[in-house]
């Protein structure tokens, strides 16, 4: 990360995607240092309106915590996440349908950023293991195209990322939940 960081950043605004505050924690932990960081929960793929309300809950409570970011909620709308995955449903966990999620999660991340005067934008996805951060540099180099807001390089999970995410979220007491939202990825169904 010190390599995208430099010095003449420092005080940047970014404009940060997250899925939950424990994936959220590594990221702002290194963010911090070098950006103006707010928040961003935009997370329609999350099928469970009681889950998602769980999980901002935690985001904010860490970011009360911690004062490392600022908070920019999003509403709560499932509809555009299945819009988004329609045709897709029967993609393996990390194939297409997750590659359209990013996509849905970024842009409007990205609109959002270039709306509100953001210097920078990224997300925290890639601090798990289970997401590729190969797709989500992909989308966001074409989304900073687009838009015309910098997109953040990132592969948070390198410099063992998601074993210190694990950590902080021990340390506030967050909860952690073992799967991505999405109804297709529920990891619980079907387990007693």
């Amino acid at each position: 990360m010190k390599e995208i960081c430099s010095a003449q950043e420092a005080g940047k605004r970014l404009l940060l995607h997250s899925c939950c505050g424990p994936c959220s924690s590594r990221c702002l932990e290194v963010l911090k240092e070098y950006f103006s960081v707010t928040v961003l929960y935009y997370n329609p793929n999350i099928t469970d309106e009681a889950e998602y309300e769980k999980r901002k809950a935690e985001q904010i409570r860490l970011l009360k915590e911690t004062g490392w970011a600022g908070f920019m909620d999003c509403g709560y709308d499932p509809a555009e996440f299945f819009s988004a995955a329609s045709g897709l449903e029967g993609e393996p966990e990390g194939g297409a349908r997750c590659y359209a999620c990013y996509r849905l999660r970024l842009d409007y991340t990205a609109r959002t950023a270039k709306e509100q005067g953001f210097d920078y934008f990224c997300s925290t996805l890639s601090v798990s293991p289970h997401k590729n951060a190969a797709w989500l540099n992909e989308i966001g180099e074409k989304l900073q195209e687009k838009y015309g807001v910098k997109w953040l390089y990132s592969d948070f999970k390198k410099e063992n990322g998601y074993l210190r995410s694990v950590r902080l979220a021990e340390q506030y007491g967050l909860y952690r939940q073992n799967y991505c939202g999405c109804v297709f990825s529920d990891w619980t169904k079907g387990k007693s």
